[in-house]
């Protein structure tokens, strides 16, 4: 029975992947987190890897406090990149798949068109740089792993944006949000199920992808969705990144194009209004 290494299990994707392990009964899963195995510790983790013997690795860990990340260089690094190569080695020299978590904070957000996996990455945050260091080391040390970037992920499990709008749109009575950065969110439990779609498939295609769900929003849209679906009667108005500073820049633009992974592996990707209702119903 293939063995399936899932690290970062406490966050979203995590989370999702736990769920879904108990459809694919035909592998043996271990679910990691800090306390089982810990990531920073470089020293111990090529060991340990050693040790539990997988034959695919999904890596979802990433430091991705997005405005901590900029105060804490040395942590994100050693999570986003440091630990990633370690992986990579390892699976290199274990014929061991690895699957790595990216996002589409690689690209600057100057872009007006659904960005390609071969579009220029030109990160304007700390997070963006080291998620970055992480792919290139990756696909330095482990050129046969597959690195899918995805954006804006949300889910029942864990902080998120749907969390935190369903929460405020029921304590106040009006609320400003974020209308001129555009992208698309991503629900956790359709990019679990893209993973396992990827991993199931036949043939292992080695390369970047990209995954969200489809549209193309803004946050503030994205927001007046959880308001509709969730009947809140709160005030929600839009307003330009200038009047919402924040310590990590965002990229206006970052919508990805998802045609090469659903030709290449076939992945079915939902529209985003459909799985946000799927989520909300699970968070009433």
């Amino acid at each position: 029975m293939k063995k399936i290494l899932v690290t970062g299990t406490n966050g979203q994707l995590g989370s999702e992947l736990r769920v879904l392990s108990k459809r694919y009964t035909q592998f043996e899963w271990v679910f990691t987190d800090r306390g089982e195995l810990d990531l920073c510790d470089l020293v111990h983790l090529t060991m340990e890897l050693s040790r539990m013997q997988p034959n695919y690795i999904i890596n979802c860990a990433a430091h991705t406090a997005v405005d901590r990340a900029e105060s804490e260089f040395e942590l994100a690094d050693v999570l986003n990149h440091q630990a990633v190569a370690v992986l990579a080695k390892w699976s290199a020299k274990n014929d061991c798949k690895l699957l790595h978590i990216s996002t589409d904070y690689v690209f600057d957000g100057t872009a007006a068109t659904p960005l390609a996996e071969s579009a220029p990455t030109t990160p304007i945050n700390v997070y963006g740089q080291t998620k970055l260091a992480g792919e290139l080391a990756c696909a330095q040390e482990c050129p046969s792993s597959i690195i899918i970037r995805t954006s804006w992920v949300y889910s029942s499990f864990g902080a998120n944006f749907v969390k935190t709008m369903s929460r405020l749109m029921q304590e106040r009575d009006s609320l400003n949000v974020v209308n001129d950065q555009i992208g698309s969110p991503t629900y956790a439990a359709d990019l679990a199920q893209a993973v396992l779609t990827i991993i199931i498939h036949p043939t292992w295609q080695a390369g970047i992808y990209h995954f969200s769900n489809e549209g193309e929003i803004s946050w503030y849209e994205f927001a007046l969705a959880i308001q509709e679906i969730g009947g809140f009667d709160c005030k929600v108005s839009g307003i330009p990144t200038s009047a919402y500073p924040t310590p990590a820049k965002r990229p206006q633009y970052s919508l990805l194009d998802k045609s090469k992974i659903k030709a290449t592996f076939g992945v079915m990707v939902p529209d985003y209004k459909e799985s946000l209702e799927l989520c909300m119903r699970l968070l009433q």
